[in-house]
């Protein structure tokens, strides 16, 4: 899986694929740097107006409903549906389901008028939207780890792949399950490494049919970036540097060297 992982980021330089990223206000700047530092081309698109046709020429749609307004809203409408008439790859954040309600059902609406490949959450939002109660505290879990049986359930029911984001990463087609242990609590330190999952998730999904694989690729390039970052940096400020940095010279050996994972039974 990890060679299989390492064929999509190789393929993703290669081919630049162009991610229309509709995230929140607060991590713009680092989604688009994140996408950049991989080797993919970050648009965020956010006019209701334009969102339809921008998504038809994008490669792949991110979705991110951290700070959702009406517009916003109209906005990722138009895109889903876009991508769903184009046959775009979708990656859905649901960041705050846990915390509101009316969030859950926003999310549940995109699944039904959308096709969604991928849904990434916390720990906290997979449970939220499997129907479980969740222990959260605003769009932060408080859980320690992503749950793995929440994922394969959400997964069983959305007929979608399924990360759950937390210590440990979990990504789940209902079928397969993966799990990553690679990563650093720095990540809880900086504003939206979450979310610049997502927006990396999204570029990746563009270059694999197997959103599995390409969900693990994106796990990959994100948390050894942020383990070797570690390594040289301490605080939030230098970390958050340092983590682009790492992004952007990743290459496949190093990948290969730090790449801890395992293969589970749903």
């Amino acid at each position: 899986m990890v060679e299989e992982a390492i064929k999509v980021l190789e393929k993703l330089k290669r081919e630049v694929p162009l991610v229309h990223a509709i995230t929140n206000f607060v991590v713009i700047n680092d989604n688009a740097n994140a996408l950049l530092s991989i080797g993919a081309s970050p648009a965020m698109v956010m006019s209701p107006g334009e969102a339809y046709d921008f998504t038809a020429i994008s490669n792949a749609l991110y979705v991110n409903i951290g700070t959702i307004n009406n517009e916003t809203k109209e906005t990722i409408i138009n895109s889903v549906i876009s991508a769903k008439d184009h046959k775009k790859p979708v990656v859905l954040d649901p960041v705050g389901c846990a915390a509101i309600k009316s969030r859950v059902d926003f999310v549940n609406m995109l699944l039904k008028i959308g096709e969604i490949s991928i849904i990434k959450g916390n720990g906290g939002e997979i449970k939220a939207l499997s129907g479980e109660s969740a222990n959260v505290k605003g769009v932060d879990s408080l859980d320690d780890s992503g749950n793995v049986d929440s994922c394969v359930k959400l997964a069983k029911l959305t007929n979608t792949v399924v990360v759950s984001t937390g210590k440990e990463d979990y990504i789940s087609d209902g079928r397969r399950v993966v799990k990553v242990n690679n990563g650093t609590n720095l990540f809880t330190k900086i504003t939206g490494a979450g979310c610049t999952l997502g927006a990396i998730m999204a570029a990746t999904s563009a270059c694999s049919d197997d959103k599995v694989i390409s969900s693990l690729a994106a796990l990959l390039v994100m948390n050894i970036s942020g383990e070797l970052a570690e390594k040289e940096c301490n605080a939030p400020g230098s970390f958050r540097t340092k983590f682009i940095d790492y992004l952007y010279i990743l290459d496949s050996d190093m990948i290969r060297k730090y790449a801890d994972i395992e293969v589970l039974e749903a």
